[in-house]
């Protein structure tokens, strides 16, 4: 049966949505290396500066249109605009292709041709996606969800996937599966991760996610963003959006979907544990050992110390759909 949803107070009609139109470039927030592992620095943006290649930015977003899809009314406005495409589209946080915002056009190397996801483990129907399988055996739709990083920054993005409860559905884990790890693209001659670093690096990529948040309504698969196909710095072709954590917990790019039945390690929480534990779920009562949770930097047009300062809702606003998780 369909659910019948009061729309919290802080909905905004869907017309204020910003179209795209802006270009902007970032700087980086991950400089400072801790220790044993390496960190995040959140460092003040003070200005715009010029793409080095406007054209070939554009280039990386014009891509094939989705057009299967419905609009979910139940997650279509969060009281935000959302973020202008041109400036989602590059300042993105890709570690596999370095440690910078402006890593879009080292994005670009990931390919994508004859992209398989394997979903094993302790599961009754192991299965192996293909592209065209993750667009039509599931049914997809748009939702528009706050994103918070870890570093105080957030935007809103316009996602286009489906539920991760779907593919629960479809491979039936057996009942020792209590976590879920997702492993992305690994190439050491494509993916050389940042420029500077201590030792080797963890890769590949991997995070996970207890098998009752996989479950959860808000957990989602994103396949596309903007109308169209999911560009290769926002994660193609298949991402991990989880918007009541902060983002590094979204996984890009993913390869293997494993059902477990022990809490395994993950990229960030093995580098720096007291910085980036394992649940993240965003709580602006809990400040990072190095900066505030408080409030966050809403990203937008202009200089960076012109951007709105927004409070940060716990859970990232989504407390309805997911405190019980935790309680």
């Amino acid at each position: 049966m369909n659910l019948i949803r009061v729309p919290p107070s802080w909905h905004i009609s869907e017309h204020k949505i910003t179209d795209s139109s802006v270009y902007f470039n970032r700087r980086n927030f991950i400089k400072s290396i801790i220790g044993a592992g390496i960190g995040a620095s959140l460092i003040p943006l003070t200005g715009c500066e010029k793409l080095s290649s406007q054209t070939a930015l554009e280039d990386s977003l014009k891509l094939a249109k989705i057009n299967n899809y419905q609009k979910n009314r139940n997650f279509i406005n969060v009281g935000r605009p959302v973020t202008e495409e041109i400036l989602a589209g590059q300042y993105n946080n890709f570690y596999e292709f370095g440690g910078t915002k402006n890593i879009w056009s080292e994005a670009q190397k990931l390919p994508l041709d004859n992209w398989k996801v394997e979903v094993t483990g302790l599961v009754k129907n192991p299965k192996t996606y293909d592209l065209d399988d993750l667009k039509t055996k599931f049914p997809l739709e748009e939702r528009i969800y706050r994103f918070r990083c870890v570093e105080a920054w957030s935007m809103v993005l316009p996602w286009i996937g489906f539920p991760m409860k779907a593919l629960i559905q479809a491979v039936e884990p057996t009942s020792q599966a209590k976590f879920v790890r997702f492993t992305s693209f690994y190439d050491p001659k494509i993916t050389q991760g940042p420029g500077f670093h201590l030792g080797s690096l963890p890769w590949p990529y991997q995070e996970s996610l207890k098998i009752e948040e996989m479950a959860n309504e808000l957990a989602f698969f994103a396949v596309g963003i903007y109308g169209h196909d999911l560009p290769k710095q926002h994660g193609a072709p298949l991402r991990m959006v989880t918007p009541w954590k902060y983002g590094f917990k979204g996984a890009k790019s993913i390869v293997k979907i494993e059902f477990i039945e022990q809490q395994p390690p993950t990229y960030w929480h093995t580098l720096v544990p007291n910085e980036y534990d394992f649940e993240a779920n965003v709580n602006p009562n809990k400040p990072h050992p190095r900066w505030s949770q408080a409030t966050e930097k809403f990203i937008s047009k202009g200089p960076g110390l012109s951007w709105d300062i927004k409070e940060t809702l716990p859970y990232n606003g989504y407390g309805q759909y997911v405190s019980s998780l935790y309680n």
